[in-house]
């Protein structure tokens, strides 16, 4: 589901990927609901793309609002009244590892604001069924063989 959520530079909000056209995306923003064209010339980013920063790899975005959305039981993240101290601290409980020099205090604002606009937009299926029953699946083998 995440994989079908784009972001695109110059436009606020997140939008869903509609249909695909010559030369041009349809895609409608989840705040409002309108469709409009995408351009090839837009750039366009999927959020199931994205990673964050850890000094051994990257750490996909969808896993990051996973452990948002397990710690704040579903509901928004009021991040918008944090300092830039209190956000990286709460950040940092959400992932612990992650690059304190590459990962700017704006990009984990722009994870909060995507996650809440996510929630407000009743996305609540942030993992993709196919990786969720994988995990599933090998927690099961795990043990099966212990």
């Amino acid at each position: 589901m995440i994989n079908r959520i784009l972001s695109i530079a110059g436009r606020p909000g997140l939008f869903r990927l509609v249909n695909q056209g010559k030369n041009m995306l349809i895609v409608e923003s989840l705040s409002t609901g309108k469709r409009t064209p995408a351009y090839a010339h837009d750039k366009v980013v999927s959020l199931g793309d994205i990673s964050i920063y850890t000094p051994e790899s990257d750490v996909p975005l969808k896993e990051i609002f996973e452990t948002i959305k397990e710690k704040n039981s579903g509901a928004a993240v009021d991040y918008k009244k944090m300092s830039e101290t209190e956000l990286r601290e709460y950040f940092g409980e959400i992932l612990p590892d992650y690059d304190r020099e590459r990962v700017y205090t704006t990009d984990i604002r722009k994870v909060f604001a995507w996650y809440n606009e996510l929630i407000s937009a009743g996305i609540t299926e942030l993992k993709d069924k196919e990786i969720a029953e994988d995990e599933a699946a090998e927690a099961a083998e795990t043990a099966n063989n212990a």
